[in-house]
């Protein structure tokens, strides 16, 4: 039975969808699970997802809110839905359109039972030699720029909080997604945020990692507007506001 879970929040996905990929993550992976969340599609996600789930029973939850509630909102019930199935150690969450390859997660996997200390791990879409990171650049450039500013909201130095793929230990999960997320776009400084208020800076250092992905690739259709980037700093003030974690 699988014991790794993966949140995957879905909005208006019908048409871009790929069943066969996370059917075939399935076979690549016999402990993985998913839970899809359906955030109030106004489209046929539901129905797809409903098909889905018919082809793996046992191995796909789908969970539909009732309207549009944000990724932010859809992937924190998707976490606590998760965690009600007492046999998932660990429980993530993964973007829809698959940019990071479901291959991944055996390597998160590994490092969390490796390392006792460790509660998260984190992908990173580091460039470099032997990987195939497919970013455009003004990505790329914009992506630099928020990840200096959230290093400096976490007084952690994280190189990249924004990457749609995180695996967790299934023992910390209610404490960091119990309560509702401040942050609409940038909630996932704001888990690292409760973390390090919970473990103090140093502990931190060292609870969560991050692994450079071996393949990462910009997939169109992204509903993150010019409007919301220009208000990220002003999220990121609001989580450094709240959250004062201890030296």
């Amino acid at each position: 039975m699988p014991d790794v879970c993966l949140v995957v929040p879905c909005f208006n996905e019908a048409k871009r969808l790929d069943s066969a990929a996370f059917l075939a993550g399935l076979m690549l992976q016999p402990r993985l699970g998913f839970c899809f969340v359906n955030d109030g599609s106004e489209d046929d996600t539901s129905r797809a997802l409903r098909e889905l789930a018919d082809r793996a029973p046992g191995r796909i939850t789908v969970v539909d809110l009732d309207r549009n509630r944000g990724k932010a909102e859809a992937v924190r019930r998707g976490m606590l839905k998760a965690v009600e199935d007492t046999r998932h150690a660990f429980v993530g969450y993964w973007d829809a359109d698959l940019s990071t390859p479901l291959s991944e997660i055996t390597s998160f996997i590994d490092i969390l039972e490796q390392n006792a200390e460790a509660m998260a791990v984190i992908g990173s879409r580091l460039r470099r030699l032997g990987a195939n990171i497919d970013r455009r650049a003004l990505r790329h450039v914009l992506g630099r720029v928020f990840a200096t500013l959230a290093s400096i909201t976490l007084d952690l130095p994280v190189y990249d909080s924004q990457c749609g793929a995180k695996l967790f230990k299934a023992a910390v999960v209610a404490e960091l997604f119990g309560e509702a997320f401040r942050s609409t776009w940038c909630f996932d400084v704001e888990i690292l945020a409760r973390l390090s208020a919970r473990l103090g800076t140093n502990r931190t250092r060292h609870a969560v990692i991050e692994v450079p992905l071996r393949a990462w690739r910009e997939v169109g259709g992204s509903k993150l507007r010019l409007y919301q980037v220009a208000l990220m700093p002003l999220e990121l003030w609001r989580i450094r506001m709240r959250y004062s974690p201890r030296s």
